[in-house]
């Protein structure tokens, strides 16, 4: 039956109609049943004939599987919608979202429930409005659709559409009694998510309909939001609102054009000076004084411009006025405001494709801090580091040792946080947080590669051992449970290929030795029981690299690596040994302690040892 379930649903999702009716001919009620009601699994969807039948418009099918075979309407499904997946989604959510108006009329005239919602509380009437189809809407309103009704983030169907842009569906459920001032759990209301969409046809709706200028969870107002989006038009229109005092007015004007000066797909210095002439006039014209921020050393340490006079002589120098926007953005927004760090990221990106490599680095050490401070995820911002100064390696650039303990010390503490978010993370968000944890690890690693190719004086690198040693004491592991030391004799480490390939390489016989001189501990197991003497030993280029390989497994037996503790398959380093040379290094390096002799004649003889011997000897035993 699983077979022909199988071809059931195909000619439900091809609109196959008499095909079909011919594969539930002459079967039993209890048979047609499973058929109608069994979940096909099918690139990342689940659904039932129905439900696919509703998604993909075949209004005979459906009528068909509704009139004929009595299907329950209310059979849920796992579907994909313009990249999003949703579950628990019904046949009438899914005609909804896809815009199949005449599906949606047959499910509702055989009682299908309007306000069926999904796991994340999404109603049907939710997915036409996302998807702008006012015929539908109206359809659905008009047979008892609740407009009211708020996804899992409080988020209404009236600030969907707003955001979407849909000004005649906004119109419609404005007349329905939609509340234009009804907020989501951050605080927005449609008034701000229509000003950062730019839609300024919705923002005159919402507007004339009374929607007040209030503040978000993030301190942001519909005004500061489009100016911060470069939304000039809106800017401009919501500065003749009622609640917008001269602070605000200024603020918005100085917002928008700092905005402009920094924004990657908006960016107009011609217009950064405009609307920053602007508002100095207005300030001088209201006597509203400015509070700047101190001098920050990732802006040149200037100060922001004070009067026009000051404004007028920045005017040409367009690097002024970038500095000047980064400034006034977080005076403005605040330096805890997570939207400050892009633009200063953005303007080191420049910097560093201009080969300014040192401002590059301020900028984005400025940026990392404010993330930090704000206790953001900043995996990214790490590994930026470690691409730019790879580049920087392999240009023979001068590179910091100072910036490089800086962004060392900047990955210990993300490290340290990702153990925590791990430890809290709930079960949907647990894998993009071991991703991101394994991420910085990787970084580490890269930025520990890089420390060893950069001059630096004693005091310098001791620093940078610091942190070194810290992490290791940390013992963070890879998924697969390697350690640091495993990680940096493993030719299967990942490394990024923005530039930070041509610098970083695994196995890599100098990380190895900085790693051993830091504490790392030579005879740790992954989860497979292998220390890092079992995974260099299998490396596939003994003679091309014969020296990383044998310096490596020098350092490795040095430090104290046992070279005949088995893994969890009872291999030894030598029994894993892959070519002649791994095994002719690891022999002439054999120096077997009588207490191994001892411990693996225990093992090979299966002596009763425990409780008989102390506890960290049983553990030796163990792993012999």
């Amino acid at each position: 039956m699983e077979s022909l379930a199988g071809y059931v649903y195909k000619a439900a999702s091809e609109g196959r109609v008499l095909t079909l009716a011919a594969l539930l001919l002459n079967h039993s009620e209890a048979e047609t049943r499973y058929l109608l009601g069994y979940v096909t699994q099918l690139s990342g969807q689940r659904s039932t004939p129905l439900i696919i039948a509703a998604r993909n418009g075949h209004e005979k099918v459906v009528r068909l599987l509704l009139d004929h075979y009595r299907v329950a309407t209310e059979q849920t499904g796992t579907v994909r919608f313009d990249g999003y997946v949703i579950d628990g989604a019904t046949a009438l959510w899914c005609a909804a979202g896809a815009g199949h108006l005449e599906v949606v009329r047959l499910l509702v005239e055989h009682d299908a429930n309007v306000n069926h919602t999904t796991v994340t509380n999404s109603t049907p009437l939710r997915a036409a409005c996302f998807d702008g189809r006012l015929d539908i809407v109206r359809f659905l309103v008009e047979h008892a659709a609740d407009i009211s009704i708020t996804n899992k983030y409080n988020n209404t169907c009236l600030m969907i559409a707003a955001y979407k842009g849909h000004a005649d569906v906004v119109r419609f459920l404005l007349q329905r009694g939609a509340q234009p001032n009804a907020t989501a759990h951050c605080g927005a209301t449609a008034l701000h998510f229509a000003a950062e969409a730019g839609h300024l046809d919705i923002v005159k709706e919402l507007v004339t309909q009374q929607a007040a200028i209030v503040e978000n969870g993030h301190g942001m107002t519909p005004l500061k939001v489009a100016a911060e989006s470069c939304k000039a038009e809106v800017v401009e229109l919501l500065l003749e609102h009622a609640d917008c005092d001269p602070h605000s007015r200024i603020q918005a004007l100085e917002l928008l054009g700092a905005s402009f000066a920094n924004d990657r797909e908006n960016y107009d210095i011609h217009k950064t000076y405009h609307y920053l002439h602007a508002a100095m006039s207005q300030r001088h014209r209201d006597h509203v004084l400015k509070q700047s921020l101190p001098p920050v050393e990732a802006y040149g340490r200037r100060r922001e411009c004070e009067t026009l006079e000051e404004l007028e002589n920045i005017r040409t120098d367009r690097d002024a006025l970038h500095m000047e926007g980064l400034m006034i953005r977080e005076r403005v927004l605040g330096s805890d405001n997570m939207d400050v760090s892009h633009p200063i990221i953005y303007r080191g990106a420049v910097y560093a494709d201009s080969m300014e490599f040192e401002r590059c680095i301020q900028l984005w050490l400025h940026a990392l801090q404010l993330r930090q401070r704000g206790h953001r995820n900043t995996h990214k911002d790490l590994l930026r580091f470690a691409q730019v100064f790879s580049q920087m390696v392999h240009l023979r650039v001068s590179l910091s040792a100072a910036a490089v303990e800086q962004v060392m010390s900047c990955a210990l503490l993300e490290i340290q946080r990702s153990v925590s978010r791990l430890e809290v993370a709930p079960e949907a968000e647990l894998p993009q947080a071991q991703d991101n944890y394994e991420s910085n690890i990787f970084t580490f690693l890269y930025l520990s590669c890089i420390s060893t190719k950069c001059s630096c004086s004693e005091p310098q690198r001791a620093r940078m051992n610091k942190h070194i040693y810290d992490l290791i004491q940390l013992d963070p592991r890879s998924r697969d449970g390697s350690t640091l030391l495993h990680l940096a004799i493993s030719s299967s480490t990942p490394v990024d290929d923005f530039h930070t390939n041509d610098v970083c390489s695994f196995p890599n016989a100098q990380v190895t030795k900085l790693l051993l001189d830091c504490g790392a501990a030579v005879n740790a197991v992954d989860h497979e029981g292998n220390t890092p003497l079992h995974v260099i030993v299998q490396y596939n280029r003994p003679i091309s690299d014969f020296l990383t390989l044998h310096a490596i497994i020098i350092s490795l037996v040095e430090a104290g690596a046992h070279t005949d503790m088995a893994n969890k398959q009872k291999k030894t380093p030598l029994d894993k040994s892959t070519t002649g040379v791994s095994e002719i290094l690891l022999k002439t390096q054999i120096k077997m302690s009588l207490k191994c002799l001892a411990a693996r004649a225990v093992r090979l003889h299966h002596i009763t040892y425990r409780n008989q011997i102390p506890k960290t000897l049983e553990e030796f035993v163990e792993f012999h």
